[in-house]
């Protein structure tokens, strides 16, 4: 198989709705080289960085309490710094870069996600300010929806992830897959 390893993904595919931390910035531990009271902390199995975990909360409304908050795993040589909190909000707003997602099964036996990032920072102050894929015209390419939407069914919990900048449907499909015309 071509595909191995993480998948890269882009901060609105995983969290279109935003997110914001609801804990700290924490180091994983390596549960196989810690031993009795010695804490080592974990690297990351494909660039030897090390690892932290930080909880969020997904912004999405028409998620069920319990699928609400996940932990997200940075790899950075450093403690990363959460962004400054903002005033009158109780949490902070958090957006990420290079994000990737590793599928794997969970102990109940359900179809799982890790989320690994490199960086971690304020979003931008309106959807206008984010960065915008160039697109370039295909005279001869088929037409097909701008939205790409991709149901990631795991067990019981499902989470839909929107990808606006889709010029071809998606090509692996974890789960349900349906295309939606904007």
């Amino acid at each position: 198989m071509a595909l191995q390893g993480p998948i890269p993904v882009t901060f609105p595919i995983v969290f279109p709705h935003g997110c914001y931390i609801v804990g700290e910035v924490e180091p994983v531990k390596d549960f196989d080289a810690s031993t009795n009271g010695r804490f080592v902390q974990a690297r990351d199995k494909q660039t030897g960085e090390l690892v932290w975990q930080v909880a969020v909360m997904d912004g999405d409304p028409t998620l069920k309490p319990a699928q609400k908050t996940v932990a997200v795993k940075i790899l950075s040589p450093v403690q990363p710094v959460p962004p400054a909190p903002m005033p009158g909000l109780p949490f902070t707003p958090v957006e990420f870069e290079t994000v990737s997602v590793t599928p794997y099964v969970n102990g109940n036996g359900r179809l799982a996600y890790s989320i690994k990032v490199r960086e971690m920072r304020a979003p931008a102050t309106s959807p206008r300010a984010r960065p915008r894929p160039e697109r370039t015209p295909l005279s001869d390419a088929p037409s097909y929806p701008r939205t790409s939407v991709i149901r990631l069914t795991t067990g019981q919990a499902a989470r839909t992830l929107r990808h606006p900048y889709a010029l071809h449907p998606p090509v692996l499909a974890l789960g349900e897959l349906a295309e939606l015309g904007s």
